[in-house]
């Protein structure tokens, strides 16, 4: 009888963790680094995984720098190459906490939150504020932001050649699905 206590207890504790978290695995985020009179340049990746704690508000994301795509290849080719390093910094993490998060009070009219966190980058890690739109529907949680970063903010050098057609504040978009685990 005591064994089958403490399965139980095991089996109850499980489940109730897993209901904290809600997890995305093909998130998407996508960034526009472009200059009115140039070419384009932004980029779109839709494997990003992201995690989200609903009894802490604690997020995390983690996306891949290869799988952002160009609708230029030689463009993807210079970011992962020359810019971003792909093959040394090969993925970009956040880690944040939504300010006043309340699962409780989600419901399908998206609600604006604050969200401060770290994003480590190429390397370096900078702190990173901004306003989150969340909403819930069924069994999913809708996250949706953006903000901005600097090439130069994680040491990513742009060449002087290309310096002019490349903007000095990108900005980053996000959009994630999350489903209850």
């Amino acid at each position: 009888m005591k064994i089958f206590i403490i399965i139980f207890c095991f089996l109850i504790s499980g489940i109730s963790r897993s209901q904290e978290k809600y997890i995305e695995k093909k998130g998407t985020i996508a960034f526009e680094a472009s200059e009115k009179t140039f070419e384009p340049v932004k980029a779109k990746n839709t494997s990003v995984t992201a995690i989200l704690n609903i009894n802490t508000g604690e997020i995390a994301s983690l996306a891949l720098m290869k799988e952002f795509r160009f609708r230029n290849a030689l463009m993807e080719e210079h970011f992962n190459e020359n810019y971003i390093e792909s093959d040394i910094y090969s993925k970009a993490i956040f880690r944040g906490k939504i300010i006043a998060f309340n699962f409780f009070e989600l419901s399908d009219q998206e609600k604006e939150f604050n969200v401060n966190g770290q994003l480590k980058l190429h390397g370096r890690e900078k702190s990173i504020e901004s306003i989150l739109y969340l909403s819930k529907k069924d069994k999913y949680i809708s996250l949706r932001g953006e903000f901005v970063v600097t090439p130069q903010g994680f040491d990513i050098s742009i060449p002087k050649i290309v310096r002019n057609k490349i903007a000095e504040h990108v900005k980053v978009f996000v959009d994630f699905k999350l489903k209850q685990q």
